[in-house]
């Protein structure tokens, strides 16, 4: 267990800094995308903000149990094994959330693949740093 909740916080700590810079660029390349977020459905008082800025270190604390569970099915180099990893939890795990996410919100197509895209892109990288730091 210490292996993973080490090996967990290394991963947030990359997923954190990765999802945040990410985030501003694609605000700066991809502003129409934005624009959709100007809804209700999306506005905070600020009382949960700490809950947003948690989920790196969320998701790379369950994406390390996962992997320390399955990574003997994971064979190759640490690069091949990272993208099946995030490849088996997207679709696992992503699709079917985004599924239900979209039949039930008010939001738009390109938001959900958006939102499946980089679900997937956290995953590789983490598996990728997983496979490098655990293997």
């Amino acid at each position: 267990m210490k292996r993973v909740i080490k090996s967990g916080l290394i991963v947030g700590v990359i997923l954190f800094v990765i999802s945040y810079g990410g985030l501003f660029l694609s605000i700066m390349f991809f502003p129409a995308l934005f624009v959709d977020y100007n809804n209700p459905l999306f506005n905070s008082d600020g009382s949960r903000d700490v809950l947003f800025y948690m989920h790196a270190f969320i998701i790379s604390m369950a994406l390390s149990w996962f992997w320390e569970r399955f990574k003997p099915l994971f064979k190759g180099g640490s690069i091949v094994r990272g993208v099946e990893f995030g490849l088996v939890y997207g679709m696992v795990a992503l699709l079917p959330v985004m599924w239900i996410t979209f039949s039930t919100m008010d939001i738009t197509v390109p938001m959900v693949l958006s939102w499946l895209f980089y679900g997937i892109v956290q995953a590789i990288v983490a598996g990728v740093i997983l496979s490098r730091i655990n293997p």
